[in-house]
């Protein structure tokens, strides 16, 4: 088993997870984990400062404002909020988190699709939080076609491996 899929099932063993960029405006990704986490079993918990409900739950601000600790952090952002919440888990203590990426977890590629900061993955290492710095749950959490297609794509092509 490779480290990404032993990183993976650590994550999905997790049962409270923030979703961070679930949207109001748009179908997006972060929406489609949120709802993928929720009807697989897990307490989901959305996070996004601009909005107050997400799919008729309260959504947070912050992680700070969540009322308990999640286990797991997800989030599909740009980079530089990356950071910021990645500053919120070592504060708060969060063990696991989860950057999306559409290509895989090979740095550089999809640059304006991915959520993923290097300094965020250097930040998560340095204190002890384990980091899937790309890819997508959806892709793994039971994965429908398109998700299992790109995952074995990009594992082919080399784009799934975690250093």
């Amino acid at each position: 088993m490779s480290k990404l899929d032993n990183l993976v099932q650590d994550f999905l063993a997790q049962k409270r997870i923030a979703i961070v960029g679930v949207s109001d405006r748009r179908e997006t990704g972060c929406n489609l984990n949120y709802k993928k986490f929720k009807d697989a079993g897990y307490q989901v918990y959305a996070v996004n400062p601009h909005i107050p409900v997400f799919d008729g739950a309260p959504c947070y601000a912050d992680l700070k404002s969540l009322p308990e600790k999640p286990d797991a952090v997800f989030m599909l952002t740009s980079p530089k909020v990356t950071e910021q919440i990645i500053a919120q888990c070592v504060e708060l203590g969060i063990k696991h988190v989860w950057m999306h990426c559409m290509m895989g977890t090979k740095p550089g590629l999809a640059a304006g699709m991915t959520s993923v900061s290097p300094a965020a993955v250097e930040m998560c290492r340095a204190n002890g939080i384990a980091v899937i710095p790309g890819s997508c749950p959806n892709q793994f959490l039971e994965p429908d076609f398109g998700h299992k297609m790109m995952r074995g794509l990009w594992r082919t092509f080399g784009f799934m491996s975690v250093n």
